[in-house]
């Protein structure tokens, strides 16, 4: 396969969980400084494809597929995909990989599972790489809804167990144009790249890997308040990088996007909480700059991984 020739890859692992396993990419050297690699929303491993063979090759990544996403098991039946679920599955993965500290990378939602992680088990995490992303989603002007978010996400999982429709097979052309159409931030090549992993190959075409019962974001995440998230950060250990695109997204439901509040509060608390153990850099780009443009951020995350701990950085 076409995939493995990539430089600096290492291995396929099947990682076991009680559901039954979760798959992932090994990079770079075994006996290097671990980096788990946390993809975004309704992406899987293939999203740090052409972001890691330019990162420091003797540190040793693991990119997973979150359950229910690229080629990673389902969640058993009745079993919902929400927050506290993912951050989960980071536990479950570090201990079969038999880390006992190690620096987590995550792109957009996968930052966001990171950061509840790098709070709950801050002893285990050295250095965090936020992504166009944030540590945690604030419920600002989002108080109306969680309760309609909550509801959404029971009634949209009961609909789809009822449903007796049978996995959608499309043409590759289809199935990129829809993954193109819902994602303009995604370039031909990187759609076509996450594509890959997230789709089976049939007789007639391509079926989508992902659980069906996955749907919008804002249906699986737990928001916070501003008092939880200073409370919380205040927890952490790691050094954090937060990477912004310019053209990126300020907000989990991008119809909100103008509203930059939110974002622009996190980044306040984390340099004042954090100080020097907290880097933001803005970069020209999307919200897939690590994909479309990874030049634009490898050596900002190099240097970043490489230095040494508990120091503070030189901006």
């Amino acid at each position: 396969m076409g995939e493995n020739v990539l430089p600096g890859l290492i291995s396929e692992l099947k990682l076991a969980v009680p559901w039954g396993h979760i798959a992932a990419k090994a990079w770079g050297s075994l006996n290097g400084s671990p980096v788990l690699c946390l993809h975004g929303w309704l992406d899987n491993a293939n999203s740090f494809d052409r972001l890691i063979p330019l990162l420091p090759q003797d540190l040793h990544y693991v990119a997973m597929d979150f359950g229910g996403h690229g080629l990673s098991s389902h969640y058993s039946p009745g079993v919902p995909y929400c927050h506290q679920n993912f951050v989960n599955e980071i536990r479950r993965v570090v201990a079969a990989l038999k880390w006992n500290r190690f620096s987590i990378m995550g792109h957009s939602f996968g930052g966001i599972v990171a950061g509840m992680f790098s709070c709950t088990f801050p002893e285990m995490v050295d250095k965090l790489v936020l992504l166009d992303s944030s540590p945690f989603v604030l419920d600002f002007h989002e108080v109306e809804n969680l309760l309609t978010y909550k509801r959404r996400a029971i009634e949209y999982t009961l609909q789809v167990e009822a449903s007796e429709k049978p996995s959608h097979v499309v043409s590759p052309e289809q199935m990129l144009q829809g993954l193109l159409k819902n994602n303009s931030h995604v370039s031909e090549k990187c759609g076509e790249l996450l594509l890959q992993r997230g789709t089976t190959k049939v007789a007639t075409g391509l079926l989508l890997n992902r659980d069906r019962r996955i749907t919008l974001p804002e249906l699986s995440l737990d928001f916070i308040s501003k008092e939880l998230f200073v409370h919380f950060i205040r927890k952490l250990q790691a050094h954090v990088l937060l990477i912004k695109a310019v053209h990126g997204y300020y907000d989990v439901r991008r119809e909100n996007d103008a509203d930059k509040e939110p974002f622009l509060f996190i980044i306040d608390m984390l340099k004042s909480t954090l100080k020097e153990q907290f880097q933001f850099v803005e970069v020209p780009g999307t919200h897939y700059v690590h994909m479309n443009e990874p030049q634009h951020v490898a050596s900002i995350i190099g240097s970043f991984l490489q230095s040494k701990p508990r120091l503070p950085y030189q901006l």
